[in-house]
């Protein structure tokens, strides 16, 4: 059994000893270990087992035959890791793991190679000669630079600049400020009083999930990564800020891609939706080391769970 256990949703699946499928089921609940000290994830997934087994058309019972790996989003953490790992499953052998882990296992297939997560967040991961290479996955506050989240922050910050006169102003600036009625003031307000970080804590305080009171306002990750796709609009339109912030971003994807080269990796997958949206780029930056995933995380997962059972 596989999980992908994400920010927004769960995926889980039940294969053969081949890793055809049997069953599998979504599940629209954040699962991060960090939510409520991993018991939003604990809940989710527990109660989802028995359905998991019932599409499969096999006895839960079975579960205790069962060797299972998780990646979870939060797992970056080793004392929320081993934690979530301790808790009571019903599995003959469970390993938890970064979400960075399962999403390696299933780009290369299980075989050496590296991967670096480009989405909302960032992070890279690889195996090369059987020794594990772990760089970022830190946070949106300390780390992220290669992340969406980050590149659209940076888009605000240099919109504001060019607003205040400090830089030229672009068609792409303008269009940043006027989703903010050209009022710096306004877009601080957003960062600090965020209507949809708002929003979420109270669905998440209704669903039992995450209390309200008290809970941060300020923007999020994700709502700083909805800028993104204007920057490639305007790209296509030659914007020199647009271009700018490409270069911000490659830069970043350098230091990562350098990182692995000199440690001997020599596949490097690129893994997220801005990830893909640059594959181009990198790949023709980069040559052959850069390839397409050849499997995506919850088949990585599977990947390792049959390599747990094989070493039983």
């Amino acid at each position: 059994m596989g999980v992908d256990g994400g920010g927004t949703k769960c995926r889980m699946r039940l294969a053969d000893e081949n890793l055809a499928t049997l069953a599998e089921v979504v599940v629209d609940s954040p699962v991060n270990l960090q939510l409520r000290n991993g018991d939003a994830a604990y809940d989710t997934v527990l109660q989802s087992i028995p359905r998991l087994f019932e599409r499969a058309g096999i006895d839960v019972a079975e579960a205790r035959n069962t060797y299972a790996c998780f990646g979870m989003a939060g797992a970056r953490l080793q004392s929320a890791r081993l934690a979530f790992g301790a808790r009571d499953f019903p599995f003959a052998s469970l390993e938890v793991l970064d979400d960075v882990d399962i999403a390696r296992a299933g780009a290369h297939e299980g075989e050496d190679g590296a991967v670096l997560i480009i989405g909302t967040g960032s992070a890279g991961f690889g195996m090369v000669d059987g020794k594990k290479l772990q760089v970022g996955g830190w946070g949106f506050l300390i780390g992220d630079t290669m992340s969406g989240a980050i590149l659209g922050r940076e888009l605000l910050r240099r919109s504001v600049a060019a607003h205040e006169g400090m830089s030229p102003a672009t068609a792409l600036s303008k269009a940043v400020m006027k989703r903010f009625d050209n009022d710096p003031g306004k877009m601080m307000a957003w960062s600090f009083d965020n209507p949809d970080a708002l929003a979420d804590a109270l669905r998440n305080e209704g669903a039992g999930l995450e209390p309200a009171h008290g809970f941060s306002r300020h923007a999020r990750p994700t709502d700083y990564g909805r800028f993104v796709p204007m920057i490639f609009e305007y790209l296509e339109q030659g914007d020199a800020l647009a271009k700018e912030l490409l270069e911000f971003e490659l830069d970043a994807i350098d230091t990562y891609v350098n990182w692995f080269a000199v440690r001997g990796a020599k596949a490097l997958a690129l893994v997220g939706g801005l990830g893909q949206r640059l594959h181009p780029l990198i790949k023709k930056r980069y040559g052959d080391i850069i390839v397409q995933p050849k499997a995506g995380p919850l088949h990585g997962a599977l990947i390792l769970a049959r390599l747990a059972f094989n070493n039983a």
